[in-house]
C-alpha cells in the first residue's frame, strides 16, 4: 500500500489537474447548454424506446416500469461518468502510445495509471450523471420501494463497484494499444455492447443472460446496483459482483505492468 504521502501528493495533483480542464472547458459556457440539451433529448429517446416494452399491466423480464426506471438511470449515470473520466483519459491513453507522448508520461514522479486514468476531467458529462441519479430517486419512489439505509448503502456500494467495473474494462481495452496501435474503434464498440445495461439482465434470452453476466458483467453494472437499491439482491450476486470489481482492478493494474513491459519507447 503507498504511503499517505504520496496518496495525499497524488489528490493534489489531481486537484490541480481536473481545476485546470474545469477553467479550460469553461471557456466554453454555451457547451453546457448544448450538452444538457443532448442529455434530456437522448434521456428522451431512452425513456421512449424503454415505454415500447411495457403496456397496460405488462413487465419487462419480471419488472416494473418505474423498477427499469432505475436501471435506466443506474446506465444513464454510468454513461455520464464515461463522458466525464474515462473517454477523455483513457482515449488520450491510445494517442500517447500512437504519438510517443507515453514516454514522457512515464518520467513524471506520479504513477503512471493514475496519471493516465484521472489526468483530465470533462464536464460534459456531468448533467448525464445529475439526470440518471434523479431518475433513479425517481424510480425507487415511483416503485413503491422504502429501502432501509442498509440497502441505501448497498446499493451505493454496488454502484461505485459498477463504476469499477466499468473503468477496468475500458482501461484494459486501451491499455492493449501498446501491442495493437489502433484500438480505438474497439472502445467504440465496447460502449454499443454496454448499452445493453440500459435494461434488466432478465428481460434478455437465457443465452444472453449468461453472456452479461460472466463474459461481459453488464448485469453488475447496472441491474444487480438497481436490485441493491429496491431491496431485491440476493447475497449472492451483491458478493459476485464486489469480488469482480477487486478482480477488475487487480487485473488491469497487473495487465498494464505487463504492457510496460513490452513498451518500446518511441525514442529508442
Amino acid at each position: 500500500m503507498e504511503p499517505a504521502s504520496t496518496i495525499r501528493r497524488h489528490a493534489r495533483s489531481i486537484a490541480r489537474f481536473w481545476s485546470s480542464s474545469l477553467a479550460a472547458e469553461m471557456e466554453y459556457q454555451f457547451n453546457l447548454l448544448i450538452e444538457v440539451a443532448a442529455t434530456l433529448i437522448t434521456l428522451a429517446g431512452s425513456l421512449f424506446t424503454l415505454s415500447l416494452f411495457f403496456g397496460r399491466g405488462q413487465q419487462l423480464g419480471g419488472w416494473s416500469w418505474n423498477a427499469a426506471l432505475v436501471v435506466l438511470g443506474i446506465y444513464t449515470l454510468l454513461n455520464g461518468f464515461s463522458s466525464t473520466l474515462l473517454r477523455p483519459n483513457l482515449g488520450n491513453l491510445v494517442k500517447q502510445v500512437q504519438s510517443g507522448g507515453l514516454d514522457f508520461v512515464l518520467l513524471k514522479p506520479m504513477d503512471s495509471q493514475v496519471w493516465l486514468s484521472l489526468r483530465t476531467l470533462s464536464p460534459w458529462g456531468l448533467p448525464e450523471m445529475v439526470l440518471g441519479l434523479a431518475l433513479v430517486v425517481v424510480g425507487t419512489i415511483r416503485s413503491g420501494a422504502k429501502p432501509e439505509t442498509t440497502a441505501l448503502l448497498t446499493g451505493g456500494l454496488m454502484v461505485l463497484a459498477g463504476i469499477t467495473i466499468l473503468y477496468s474494462l475500458w482501461f484494459v481495452l486501451a491499455a492493449t494499444s501498446i501491442w495493437f496501435v489502433k484500438i480505438w474503434n474497439a472502445t467504440e464498440v465496447l460502449r454499443s455492447l454496454l448499452a445493453a445495461g440500459q435494461f434488466p439482465v432478465s428481460a434478455y434470452p437465457p443465452a444472453l443472460r449468461v453472456v452479461f453476466s460472466t463474459i461481459l458483467p453488464v448485469a453488475f453494472l447496472t441491474t444487480v446496483p438497481a436490485e441493491a437499491i429496491l431491496g431485491l439482491a440476493s447475497g449472492g450476486s451483491l458478493l459476485a459482483g464486489l469480488v469482480l470489481a477487486g478482480l477488475s482492478v487487480v487485473g488491469s493494474r497487473a495487465l498494464w505492468r505487463l504492457a510496460l513491459r513490452h513498451y518500446t519507447s518511441a525514442s529508442s
